[in-house]
């Protein structure tokens, strides 16, 4: 505490401050602070005068940020990061890879790119030009100076590899790194506003890069949110003769999500399949075994954490040679891979455990509403079933799903999508999605009956057959009633001679679908990326050129200028 003289000075001196002067003063008591024990303080130096110094003249005057985007994650950080650097005063390009000129990179000085990773450590569909170009151009980029933001799951073996890729070959190419390659997990936004404070921090200190700082994994300081829910019920929506099994299920959680963000989960591994895995390698169930940050029994390890079912070919190869056996490279489950190319012994197995990989999470497209289901989550489940020599085999994940009970608990973690979301409550949404595609606009459509919205609502559904087949049909009747759906179109590819499909009926009503669009209608597709999503993008090219009266290339500067606006957005699988 201050005594009374000190204290009457301190109040006297900040009574007649002005504003400047007393954040002057915060930061140089701060300093003071700072300082350590037994050095000599500064004297006071004269407070500010009434008018404060212009700011400083950063020593980068432009930079280029670029983005590569599944979800519209990346995209959402390039522009909030153009907007810090423009308050800086550096002017920022932002601009998705899809559309990067490739010829203006040899003549760029910073170039910063957001770039996420998606399947089996592939970069983004609208990054893979940008991506192939760097991986086979020989030219030298002796003048840039970069950085690579990476975005990716922890969850899965090849965690942020597209933006690993991108980092080498662009250092590989001559480009001066001047801020380490950061890579973030699904719970992204701290560890992303360091990295792009870092390079600010460069840009507006010095135009040198930081010489000899090589690229670097950070490991995750914190998991991404997992949360325990119960299922409620779980229903199969197909009726009886139908060809598949869709399962509906309800999850009572407390989770934070908003409509067209989808939840992952990690399944786990039968219990058949490791017990069969211990008894045929002879290790001790209970021997505990390193596995990233933690020791876990084998057993656990096997049934909890590693994938098990389908080894892929990169992980097949490793256990050839350490084995060496001379085994084909392609994907075989760990039981069958041993019992064709037995291990020598339980000290050999041990040495197996430690190149499998974690079993990755699925991600399941959120079918609920936050307003319309609180304290629930609901998702939509194909269970995969498909036929490997003769024998007819289930998806790992979707099969558990199928089994779950009421009363059954069930981890997740949110999975968030920037980009699918609902627009303004007075915009007009066209939503094509077939199959278990109409998961997302379950809950884009009981969003808006929840909230009230006034924006029209046009949906495009199909599957095999009618009887059978319509997904959710009682409710959709019911948003139809009500009037939440404007309009709804249906194919059923099944019920007539020829195959009919949602693209056709986008053709059937081209003229009304091109006027919505006129009007200012967001488009949305979820759904097989190949090849539905293809096919309805290919339909409604033509639709846009015929309706429209353009040329093909001027239908495809349409859909571009529509996917700028985010009004075109997809979500495939």
């Amino acid at each position: 505490m201050l005594t009374t003289p000190r204290m009457k000075t301190l109040q006297e001196l900040i009574a007649g401050a002005t504003k400047e002067e007393l954040i002057w003063l915060s930061g140089y008591l701060a300093g003071v602070v700072a300082q350590t024990a037994g050095q000599t303080l500064a004297p006071l130096a004269a407070l500010p005068s009434q008018e404060p110094e212009a700011p400083a003249k950063p020593a980068v005057s432009k930079i280029t940020i670029t983005y590569g985007t599944e979800t519209g994650n990346s995209k959402k950080l390039a522009t909030d990061f153009a907007a810090k650097a423009k308050k800086k005063g550096i002017n920022a390009k932002v601009v998705g890879l899809e559309q990067y000129r490739l010829t203006d990179l040899p003549k760029e000085e910073y170039f910063f790119t957001v770039i996420s990773t998606q399947g089996d450590g592939e970069p983004p569909a609208s990054a893979k030009k940008f991506y192939d170009h760097i991986h086979k151009e020989s030219a030298q980029l002796a003048q840039l100076k970069y950085s690579v933001l990476a975005l990716g799951d922890t969850s899965y073996p090849l965690f942020c590899k597209a933006g690993e890729d991108v980092d080498q070959q662009l250092q590989r190419m001559g480009g001066q790194r001047i801020v380490s390659l950061q890579k973030c997990d699904t719970d992204y936004e701290i560890e992303a506003g360091n990295w792009f404070d870092q390079v600010l921090q460069k840009l507006l200190s010095s135009t040198a890069p930081a010489a000899g700082i090589p690229a670097v994994a950070p490991r995750k300081t914190t998991g991404k949110k997992i949360y325990a829910g119960t299922i409620l019920s779980n229903v199969n929506l197909n009726d009886i003769g139908s060809g598949k099994q869709t399962y509906h299920l309800e999850i009572a959680a407390q989770a934070d999500y908003q409509p067209g963000d989808s939840i992952g989960i990690t399944p786990e591994n039968p219990r058949e399949i490791v017990e069969a895995i211990l008894s045929l390698t002879g290790i001790d169930p209970g021997r505990k075994i390193a596995f990233r940050d933690e020791e876990l029994p084998v057993a656990d390890l096997l049934r909890k954490k590693l994938n098990i079912v389908f080894l892929p070919e990169r992980v097949v190869k490793k256990y050839a040679a350490l084995v060496r056996q001379d085994i084909p490279e392609t994907k075989i489950g760990l039981l069958d891979l041993l019992k064709i190319y037995p291990v020598r012994d339980a000290a050999q197995f041990q040495e197996v455990v430690g190149i499998l990989e974690p079993n990755a999470p699925r991600l399941y497209s959120i079918s609920s509403s936050p307003e319309a289901h609180s304290g629930e989550v609901h998702i939509t489940v194909a269970k995969d079933t498909f036929v490997v020599n003769g024998e007819t085999k289930h998806g790992l994940c979707s099969d558990a799903l199928s089994q779950l009970s009421p009363d059954q608990p069930l981890e997740f973690y949110v999975h968030r999508n920037a980009q699918f979301k609902l627009p303004e409550q007075d915009k007009d949404v066209i939503m094509i999605g077939p199959g278990t595609g109409i998961a997302p606009f379950r809950s884009f459509l009981a969003e808006r009956d929840a909230t009230g919205a006034g924006g029209r609502n046009w949906l495009f559904f199909g599957d095999q057959h009618f009887t059978t087949d319509f997904l959710y049909q009682t409710e959709i009747q019911s948003w139809i009633e009500t009037g939440v759906l404007t309009r709804i179109n249906t194919a059923f590819s099944r019920d007539q001679q020829e195959k009919v499909y949602v693209q056709h009926k986008m053709h059937r009503h081209a003229a009304e679908l091109f006027d919505w669009l006129e009007a200012g209608a967001y488009v949305y597709i979820c759904g097989a990326k190949e090849p539905m999503s293809i096919d309805v993008e290919n339909a409604l090219l033509t639709i846009i050129q015929h309706q429209g009266k353009k040329n093909a290339a001027q239908a495809e500067s349409y859909l571009d200028e529509l996917k700028e606006a985010g009004r075109y957005v997809k979500d495939v699988y």
